[in-house]
């Protein structure tokens, strides 16, 4: 399973970059905005600084909600690095802007995507990521991961190339579930991630060795 991580923020995506396993980075208008990023020239700015730090897709996400607002956003944002995948509402001129960008080869994400259906819809217009948001979900009492397995059965049953990127993780046990129900892409804070290294048997496990070495050595 791939591991973005879902920030604006230039010194976490550094930190996760440096500790090994990090895959890619997804933002929204509102990881930008708590960035203090405003003004279309800053917001392509960041975008590039972002995709000079991973080696990964980096998910920029489109504020036009028509067809031709969101086609004219998705190519400026795309001309700026190869790496750059534009994320696209699960609207109907969103599908429409999939369906386009799908035939120009320009990767795409689309986001805010609650049911089977929507993933449905976007990975039949060529969408490269649809992003089921779970933790959402868990907040209105309906289990995310359900959906999750939900779409990965379908996705499988015809063979669709679109990579389930699970969004909305708030804890460690979302990734394992994800992982375990065969989501291709988790994407949550770092702290979800990092959370992963924690069990309180290595850490007694750890402290015993160093003892026992202290001891031995004097």
């Amino acid at each position: 399973m791939k591991f973005f991580i879902d920030t604006a923020n230039l010194a976490e995506i550094q930190e996760a970059q440096d500790f090994g396993v990090l895959d890619g980075v997804t933002t929204n208008p509102s990881l930008m905005a708590k960035e203090g990023i405003s003004g279309k020239n800053n917001v392509l700015r960041h975008y590039k600084a972002i995709c000079d730090i991973v080696d990964g897709d980096v998910s920029a996400e489109v504020i036009a909600t028509d067809f031709e607002g969101m086609i004219r956003e998705g190519e400026e944002l795309a001309d700026l690095d190869d790496k750059i995948v534009v994320k696209i509402p699960m609207i109907k001129d969103g599908i429409k802007a999939i369906k386009y960008f799908s035939e120009k080869g320009i990767k795409t994400n689309c986001t805010l995507i609650f049911s089977a259906g929507q993933a449905l819809l976007a990975a039949k217009a060529g969408a490269t990521y649809v992003s089921p948001f779970i933790g959402r979900l868990d907040d209105i009492g309906y289990d995310g991961i359900d959906l999750i397995e939900q779409i990965r059965t379908i996705f499988d049953n015809y063979g669709f190339d679109t990579e389930i990127l699970a969004a909305s993780i708030r804890n460690p046990l979302h990734i394992i579930k994800c992982a375990e129900v065969g989501s291709d892409v988790m994407t949550g804070p770092l702290s979800a991630i990092l959370a992963l290294l924690k069990h309180p048997l290595t850490e007694n496990g750890l402290k015993q060795f160093l003892d026992d070495h202290a001891k031995a050595n004097g």
